[in-house]
């Protein structure tokens, strides 16, 4: 064994304590560092920042740590944090990040009855979920790495489902034995265009159907005529919780029309899902386990790390035609598949650990409490946004995004600018909404509070004062005030 490794061996109990120090002091400035730290300015004169080099010689895990304290730690931004906005991203609670660390301490491959604990441990996990989002037992689970693999291996099992409506077998004839495919939806998020281009199908192949008049949800009787217009049996992807605004179609109204169209419904939840932990919210996906397939994304809402989802089906049989694996090393396929035959990976970590220990640690309840946190969170947000005549709110608070825009001349640069001056304080992301640039606020992190809320209106409100007095100075003089951007 190379002198360096074995010493790192032997010194490994004080080195996992280094580690966890380091740990430990990055968790508790979380609340002071900036949430994404301004770029470093490089001097004219110097060339632009370049990879180090390779090492070629060991220096051992001690100078690794060092290397990163000063290299990437400042660099990195507070997204495990309060007011990082962006995205839908959470934190990893407590229990959570424990369950990380003991999921690389032993290092499992999940995938196989010849080593069954950690694929059991997943059935296990994935069945506490079904039951925290009210699906019945009709439905199966599997983790993928996220929304996106979740969407890509529903709409996966939704194109063997059309094969077996055609008489073919997409598996094992290709996508083209199908023919052409219909994918119908409202508000499709961008990752439904990416599996379908994944899968064969085709991005053309997704045809958006008008929604409700000032709304994301797609509007059952439009759905109804391209349903009709459609030849054969198609795909039909449900919002329950669209991107900008949160909006749910109506999971039940959609279900019905199963009466007089054939299609596979795929219900995108990826964060609404989660509004069944709330009495107050459940109401929006009701009908959810009417779904063939559902996408839920547990590195949002359930505050575990990157990378964390889970897909649900209730054609386990056909997920298994699709993503079957044979080979001598393998169990059988059988009635109850190994997870190496549900998902496109032969190998991942044993993700399910981690949500294994939040929802052991704290249970529906604790869990419900971050949900309702957070949505009380955001209606805050837009209230205190509201009474700024600086600031515009584009759509109703249905649940943990906000999405406004400035009042006057809302351009992409104005947004921007906004955006990049109150990044240390908060961060939001750009987007679109009706045709108008906007900015959204999603509210999904643990540690989330109404202390963070008033921060985070008070830094959006500071730099759109200073956007408006630069803008002013620019009308006026024609230059560019200093120090302003």
């Amino acid at each position: 064994m190379d002198r360096t490794l074995a010493t790192d061996l032997a010194r490994l109990p004080e080195l996992l304590e280094a580690a966890r120090r380091t740990a430990a002091d990055t968790l508790a400035a979380l609340d002071d560092r900036p949430v994404v730290p301004l770029p470093t300015p490089t001097p004219p004169s110097a060339s632009p920042r370049q990879a180090d080099p390779l090492p070629v010689h060991p220096t051992g895990t001690a100078s690794a740590l060092d290397a990163f304290a000063r290299r990437w730690a400042p660099r990195l931004s507070a997204s495990a944090g309060p007011r990082y906005l962006g995205f839908v991203t959470g934190g990893a609670t407590p229990a959570a990040l424990v369950g990380d660390w003991l999921t690389s301490v032993h290092d499992q491959n999940s995938n196989s009855a010849l080593d069954p604990a950690g694929q059991d441990l997943e059935r296990e996990t994935t069945a506490w979920l079904r039951d925290l989002f009210g699906l019945t037992d009709a439905h199966t689970g599997t983790f993928v790495s996220g929304a996106t693999m979740s969407n890509t291996t529903g709409l996966a099992i939704a194109r063997e489902w059309l094969g077996e409506r055609l008489g073919v077998s997409p598996s094992e004839d290709g996508a083209a034995a199908l023919g052409p495919v219909r994918v119908l939806s409202g508000a499709p998020h961008s990752s439904i265009a990416k599996a379908l281009s994944v899968l064969g199908l085709g991005r053309s192949s997704l045809v958006c159907v008008p929604t409700l008049p000032g709304r994301e949800a797609v509007d059952p009787a439009a759905l109804d005529r391209a349903l009709a217009d459609t030849p054969g049996p198609a795909v039909v992807v449900a919002n329950a919780g669209t991107v900008n605004t949160v909006d749910f179609d109506d999971l039940r109204a959609i279900s019905a029309l199963r009466e007089h169209h054939a299609f596979w419904l795929h219900t995108d939840a990826a964060f609404g899902a989660f509004a069944a932990l709330s009495p107050e919210h459940a109401h929006l996906v009701d009908g959810l386990d009417d779904s063939d397939s559902v996408c839920i994304d547990l590195h949002k809402w359930l505050n575990v790390p990157y990378d964390s989802a889970v897909q649900f089906t209730r054609r386990q049989d056909l997920q298994a035609r699709v993503f079957q694996n044979a080979a001598a090393y393998l169990g059988p396929l059988g009635d109850r598949p190994d997870l190496v035959h549900l998902t496109p990976e032969n190998s991942h970590r044993l993700r399910a650990l981690a949500a294994w220990f939040t929802l052991r640690a704290y249970g529906r309840e604790g869990h419900r409490e971050i949900v309702e946190r957070d949505i009380a969170c955001a209606r805050a947000l837009a209230a205190e946004l509201e009474q700024d005549p600086a600031f515009r709110v584009l759509a109703p608070v249905r649940l943990n995004v906000v999405c406004f825009t400035l009042a006057e001349d809302p351009t992409p640069a104005r947004l921007t600018a906004l955006r990049e001056a109150a990044q240390e304080e908060v961060f939001v992301t750009p987007t679109v909404y009706a045709g108008t640039p906007a900015l959204r606020a999603a509210f999904s992190n643990w540690r989330t509070t109404q202390a963070d809320v008033r921060r985070a209106a008070q830094a959006l409100r500071k730099a759109a004062a200073q956007g408006a007095h630069a803008t002013e100075t620019t009308r006026t003089t024609g230059t560019q005030p200093k120090g302003t951007a």
